[in-house]
């Protein structure tokens, strides 16, 4: 008997428009969702099938402790329920840059990085794992205080291909990256200080995409907070060549662009380092 090895599955959209918001959030919630309900508007009406929210999106405060207050339970809870409602109302695939997510431990949060699909319905959640510390002059951040880590590498499906999720301070360890296997599209919500941005994030971000032979897309908090806090901004889309798409160098708005596979194809056949890997 010859059986019928013909594949049904429906074929990759050789195109996808994406976006990432950048906000430049502050210590009111509601203000915080109402800008961030605006800007997916905005994406949304430019085309974009995939969206990306900064980390922090819904709270930056000058009290670290804002964030414990408001964690929720995985599964409930207003920040949450904003990101389901947004994404099935409009249709699209919508990252929830980071909601504060009960830990294992008291007084901590998970950063968590929130996927919806166009339904509405979670596919996807990364807990970051890199905990961002930085001492220079006066400056002084460390997430440790506040944040429990996570503990796995996240990659979900979307219609154009695999989606690697990382969040700000995990740019710096690129094994990272590797360990989320061939990806299509990276997304990098983001949160980076203005020093740190000014000297390391464009040249991180294009680093990423060139190792990795695909697109990254950045989201970023970009301006002077009602904190006094600085944030770098400059929400990118980079191709897998390395090459800077989009870009929005600062305050709210959004970036748009396309995910082309025969880009990443191109690339990857011209220049097959992926496979030329040994280790």
């Amino acid at each position: 008997m010859q059986t019928d090895t013909t594949s049904t599955a429906p074929e990759l959209p050789l195109h996808f428009r994406v976006a990432a918001v950048q906000m430049v959030s502050g210590p009111d919630v509601e203000e915080n969702l109402a800008a961030a309900a605006s800007l997916i508007g905005e994406a949304v009406a430019g085309g974009a099938q995939l969206i990306v929210l900064p980390e922090y999106f819904a709270i930056i405060s000058a009290d670290e402790t804002a964030k414990v207050r408001m964690r929720e339970p995985a599964g409930e809870g207003p920040l949450q329920r904003f990101l389901s409602e947004t994404a099935a109302r409009h249709g699209v695939w919508l990252v929830g840059g980071s909601v504060p997510l009960q830990a294992t431990t008291d007084g901590k949060v998970r950063n968590t990085a929130l996927v919806f699909d166009p339904q509405g319905k979670r596919v996807a959640r990364y807990d970051k794992l890199h905990l961002f510390g930085f001492r220079k002059g006066t400056e002084h951040y460390e997430e440790s205080r506040t944040i429990e880590p996570g503990e796995e590498v996240v990659a979900f499906d979307a219609p154009f291909g695999r989606v690697g999720v990382a969040i700000c301070y995990d740019l710096r360890f690129p094994e990272l990256f590797r360990a989320m296997g061939d990806v299509a599209l990276i997304v990098m919500p983001a949160a980076f200080t203005a020093t740190t941005g000014a000297a390391h994030w464009e040249v991180l971000l294009r680093a990423r995409a060139i190792e990795n032979q695909c697109y990254v897309l950045a989201s970023a908090q970009g301006g002077t907070h009602p904190s006094g806090r600085r944030t770098w901004g400059d929400s990118l889309l980079i191709d897998p060549w390395g090459e800077v798409v989009a870009r929005l160098a600062s305050g709210p708005g959004v970036v748009i662009g396309d995910i082309d596979r025969l880009r990443i194809a191109a690339v990857r056949e011209s220049l097959p380092a992926l496979r030329h890997r040994r280790m």
